[in-house]
């Protein structure tokens, strides 16, 4: 856990040494990354929003010689291919883990996916296209969905246009903003504030629910 809270506050090193060790599978690497952190329903803690504006603001940078294009249709690749697979597991496994009758329980905890389950009925259609910004809920709400018996194509209507807005926008801020001295300079600040902004909504729903249960 400790090298976790490490590679995601100081992601921006972490990414270099991968450049300067594997080359030109740095794009293979993040793109693993991105895929997995919402493919695989059982990794919601991977680096999602602040390794897009790490790799972006470090493919502006000619010494690593990197492509931000590549960066870009890699990320919308595993964006949309990971919810996609995603809504595949939630379509085979999603009531068997809701039920607690999976050995994915060890992993997955019912509570989690019934706070997802909470955000997708409150917010709708809104909640698969707002999800991709907002992380945990991002893994979990493709999932919930498919348990739901939500149609795929009703999904990839909002899912595939918030993933271009979510890499657009995190890439383009890493690229044209990540290089500037003061952004350098306090790299980690940065990253933790992405990541407060990215769980803003969490945080206002939990302290709701708290009011409301009092």
């Amino acid at each position: 856990m400790s090298f976790f809270i490490d590679f995601v506050i100081h992601i921006d090193k972490h990414i270099i040494n991968v450049v300067n060790f594997f080359g030109d599978w740095t794009y293979f690497i993040l793109f693993s990354i991105i895929f997995l952190e919402t493919g695989a329903v059982i990794l919601p803690f991977l680096p999602g929003d602040s390794l897009l504006f790490a790799a972006s603001a470090i493919s502006a940078n000619p010494n690593y010689n990197l492509n931000i294009w590549i960066f870009i249709l890699i990320f919308l690749i595993a964006s949309i291919g990971g919810d996609s697979l995603n809504f595949k597991f939630g379509s085979i496994l999603g009531k068997k883990i809701e039920s607690g009758n999976s050995i994915l329980n060890k992993v997955i905890k019912p509570k989690q996916l019934k706070a997802a389950e909470n955000f997708f009925n409150r917010y709708g259609n809104f909640a698969i296209f707002i999800a991709r910004f907002v992380p945990i809920m991002r893994t979990f709400v493709p999932f919930i969905a498919a348990s739901s018996h939500y149609n795929y194509r009703r999904f990839a209507k909002y899912n595939v246009p918030s993933c271009f807005i979510w890499v657009f926008l995190f890439c383009g801020a890493g690229y044209f903003f990540g290089n500037i001295k003061f952004v350098q300079d306090n790299f980690s600040i940065v990253v933790l504030g992405i990541l407060f902004v990215s769980l803003v909504p969490i945080i206002f729903e939990v302290i709701k629910n708290k009011l409301k249960n009092k």
